[in-house]
């Protein structure tokens, strides 16, 4: 009977130890997902500022474009000489 007791106990560490480990486990694995969360958010956030940015760029070249005598359209028989 006190080699059962002792197995019983063996076991019940050994039981002890795995839950400790996927308990931490779980927990890293949970801060790693807070952590790719908030890259994820300023990702976003970075994106939306260079798509603002990028409006803004674009609308400025657009402007400049239509300024300029270079850019002017042309019509259909001055591109066929």
């Amino acid at each position: 009977m006190m080699n059962t007791d002792i197995d019983v106990d063996a076991e019940n560490q050994m039981e002890l130890e795995e839950k400790s480990r996927l308990i931490n486990q779980v927990l890293k694995l949970q801060h790693t997902l807070e952590d790719l969360s908030a890259r994820v958010d300023t990702v976003k956030e970075e994106n939306l500022k260079l798509k603002s940015e990028n409006q803004v760029l674009g609308q400025y070249i657009e402007n400049l474009m239509s300024a300029s005598s270079f850019f002017q359209k042309t019509d259909a028989k001055s591109k066929r000489k």
